[in-house]
């Protein structure tokens, strides 16, 4: 009966209208189409051959911590980042604020009654958040482009987003104005702050019939010497990342996926596993990274823990064991 609903569930998905550009299928750069569908998915999870762990029973080991709304608050010069779970990330650096990928929804899902829901409760209210300057959006998958996170975020906020990806945020109440859409390698400047969009490995698709008629991207942030730089969500391939650190000649702070990547012959091309996040750490040359993508949403085989354990045993292989680490699910780290 579980199987029925969610195979239902898929079904209607596709009947779901996205807006994007009818005539234009984005792709890769090295690697041919991602050919990815929920059909896949499904027949992978129930009879495949791996054994897929229970997540959400495993979820009380999920480091939390309620979220410090007056440290997020306080107007000071001192920067921050916190997790918000999954890829969303509160940044405050040099009176700038901005998110990544918000997702203030307790599923990641077309609906509210089925799909994915958040493993561990929500460590804040959208509400006690402070004032956001800009929102960076990877790409359009229901765990990164979160409804109920724009509608609450509305047009009291900017927002840099893929090639492609401007109809949808238009037909959610945004005005153009507040909407930059960027190809890999445009940049913008807004107020002090530089950003570029950069490439990823990915697709994008919100129901059945628009696979890949909007980008996705990984974004460069530059603020007054400081250089962070948000993956998304992404494959490995040994080319767009060295290009993204060359480019940029190093970074401070990245913000790299560590999970959802079992099955591995299955997720490989599109979500990079621990060592391939540690890859990218040293291809795009940066000083600290924190990983993501993980202890949040059920959508892998994995056990939950397992991508931050997997990242603390490989930096005690590392010479540096404190320049990729994971932090608690509403935790503020202070940055020099």
């Amino acid at each position: 009966m579980k199987l029925l609903v969610l195979l239902l569930v898929v079904v209607s998905a596709g009947f779901i209208a996205a807006c994007s550009s009818p005539d234009k299928v984005y792709q890769n750069n090295h690697i041919a189409p991602i050919e990815k569908n929920p059909f896949k998915f499904f027949y992978v999870r129930f009879f495949g051959e791996q054994e897929w762990a229970d997540q959400a029973a495993q979820a009380y080991q999920v480091p939390r911590q309620a979220v410090d709304t007056q440290l997020i608050n306080n107007n000071d010069d001192v920067g921050k980042v916190t997790w918000l779970g999954h890829s969303s990330f509160l940044v405050q650096l040099k009176g700038v604020n901005f998110l990544t990928d918000p997702v203030f929804s307790e599923r990641v899902s077309p609906f509210s009654f089925a799909g994915p829901k958040r493993l561990v409760p929500f460590t804040f209210k959208p509400e006690d958040l402070p004032t956001i300057d800009f929102v960076v959006i990877s790409h359009n998958h229901y765990d990164h482009l979160d409804k109920a996170a724009i509608k609450h975020l509305g047009n009291s906020t900017h927002y840099f987003v893929p090639q492609g990806l401007g109809a949808w945020f238009e037909s959610m109440g945004v005005a153009s104005s507040n909407i930059s859409e960027l190809a890999w390698w445009d940049s913008e400047q807004f107020a002090n702050v530089q950003i570029t969009a950069t490439p990823s490995q990915h697709w994008s698709a919100r129901g059945l019939f628009d696979r890949n008629k909007t980008h996705w991207a990984s974004w460069l942030i530059e603020l007054e010497g400081k250089r962070l730089w948000f993956a998304g969500d992404t494959g490995y391939n040994p080319y767009d990342f060295k290009e993204i650190g060359q480019w940029a000649d190093g970074i401070d702070l990245s913000f790299i996926p560590i999970g959802a990547y079992a099955p591995r012959d299955f997720m490989k091309d599109q979500h990079v596993n621990v060592s391939e996040a540690m890859k990218i750490h040293q291809d795009v040359r940066s000083k600290l990274s924190i990983g993501m993508h993980w202890g949040t949403y059920p959508l892998t085989a994995e056990p939950v823990m397992e991508p931050a354990e997997r990242l603390e045993a490989l930096n005690k292989q590392q010479t540096s064991s404190d320049d990729f680490v994971s932090m608690a699910i509403g935790e503020t780290m202070l940055l020099d």
